[in-house]
């Protein structure tokens, strides 16, 4: 049975950062909300939510662009695609992605002035559009669990059902060492600590290799001795994510030498995306687990960074859409890599989107729990006030409590929520509606 748009819509707010939110060596200070609404022929209406973040899909747009203009081109993408949805015919929302992916890319491309724009920018401005669908598709069929959501072929690749999830914090550069060693007193316990800082803003790689020597060398003196229940070795798991800032595998080779040195290199669970994503080369020589993130755009990357050695692959059905997640994550799957879900500095109601997936992946090697990053509370300056939007707002699985999100029946039969309504977000599109 296919399914037909005959109305859309869109809208956006603006989420001030605590601070400054540094990494790939820039500064975010805001981060857009956007809200994408369809409606089908038979009435029913859906609205889907996307985080923007501009400089994380494309770097060289958020370089180029006041950080409000690069904001405005990535919704200036989704108001194209939804415009385009309502021309097509689908079966599932993958088909109606494979349809729009293209001509939203290539319409970036124009308007941003990059003939060769990631793929992940026109992917992150079609996450509230996919997400609708899924929707609109799920109410079509009178489907309410996100298990039964999912195509049959993807579902192997999500059949966990974790009862914990490791909660995932994001130490940026700006984040003082005493927040680090607070959050591990509180609990948290796996952490992902960004690298690739460019300390006096010249782009110099020798001195973000001094930089970072020194971060997760200071780091690893105030938290490297904790012992924790959740790893099979009793140690704190580090996450490295360089967001390709490395220009060279003898750089990269240059502070893992220096992690070993320091007594770090055993620790490290994770290093993410440490190369710019056209520099291919193997990385199974390196003695640590190399995840794709970024890199990994589509499923066909993803099984080249696999051909590559990479050992991990880094799932964001909130950044790249869950039809694009599924097919990802069948590859590695397919492959026998392991998969986490990574955050993109999502609000709360996107958290239990990436807890849906995160919920069902293997645990990564050497971890008794799952794991899902989400850094929202400690970036947002509203986050309070957004997990008020939240349709299950107060349920105890929205919480993390010593470092975990406790994963009962009720989370499982709500699906996180998903399926719910946000008051708030249905009336920024259809005001009076409810």
């Amino acid at each position: 049975m296919s399914l037909r748009i005959t109305a859309v819509d869109s809208n956006f707010e603006r989420e001030p950062l605590v601070r400054p939110f540094g990494f790939k060596g820039g500064y975010m200070r805001e981060i857009w909300q956007t809200v994408a609404g369809l409606e089908s022929a038979v009435g029913h209406r859906t609205t889907g939510l996307c985080t923007q973040s501009v400089l994380w899909s494309d770097a060289r747009v958020f370089a180029a662009t006041s950080e409000a203009a690069g904001n405005s081109l990535m919704f200036a993408m989704t108001e194209f695609a939804l415009r385009r949805a309502l021309e097509v015919e689908f079966e599932t929302p993958i088909d109606l992605l494979e349809t729009l992916l293209p001509a939203t890319h290539e319409y970036g491309c124009r308007i941003t002035g990059c003939r060769d724009l990631r793929l992940t920018f026109a992917l992150n401005a079609l996450v509230g559009l996919d997400f609708a669908a899924w929707l609109l598709y799920a109410r079509e069929r009178g489907v309410s669990s996100f298990d039964d959501l999912l195509p049959a072929a993807y579902r192997p690749a999500l059949s966990h059902r974790h009862a914990k999830l490791a909660s995932i914090p994001l130490m940026a550069y700006g984040i003082p060492l005493d927040e680090i060693e607070h959050a591990v007193t509180d609990g948290y316990f796996f952490l992902k600590i960004k690298i690739g800082a460019d300390p006096d803003k010249d782009g110099d790689p020798e001195k973000m290799l001094a930089w970072d020597m020194a971060r997760v060398e200071a780091i690893h003196r105030a938290i490297g001795h904790v012992r924790i229940p959740h790893t099979r070795d009793g140690k704190v798991p580090y996450y490295f994510d360089a967001n390709g800032r490395y220009d060279s595998k003898e750089r990269l080779a240059r502070f893992l030498d220096h992690t070993r040195k320091i007594g770090a290199f055993d620790q490290i669970a994770i290093l993410e995306e440490p190369f710019p994503e056209d520099y291919r080369v193997p990385v199974d020589d390196l003695g640590v687990r190399i995840a794709a993130d970024e890199s990994a755009h589509s499923d066909h990357d993803a099984a080249e960074r696999i051909e590559l050695g990479y050992g991990a692959i880094a799932l964001k059905p909130i950044a790249k859409t869950l039809s694009m997640t599924l097919k990802i994550a069948k590859t590695a799957y397919d492959a026998g890599v392991p998969m986490f879900c990574a955050d993109l500095t999502v609000g709360p109601v996107l958290v239990d989107w990436n807890k849906n997936v995160a919920a069902r992946l293997a645990p990564l090697p050497g971890m008794t729990v799952g794991v899902l990053e989400t850094n929202g509370h400690q970036n947002y300056a509203r986050w309070p006030e957004m997990c008020s939007h939240h349709p299950c707002a107060g349920a105890a699985w929205t919480c993390t409590r010593q470092g975990l999100f406790e994963l009962d029946e009720d989370f499982y039969a709500r699906s996180g929520g998903i399926f719910e309504e946000s008051p708030h977000y249905a009336e920024m599109l259809f005001p009076g509606a409810r």
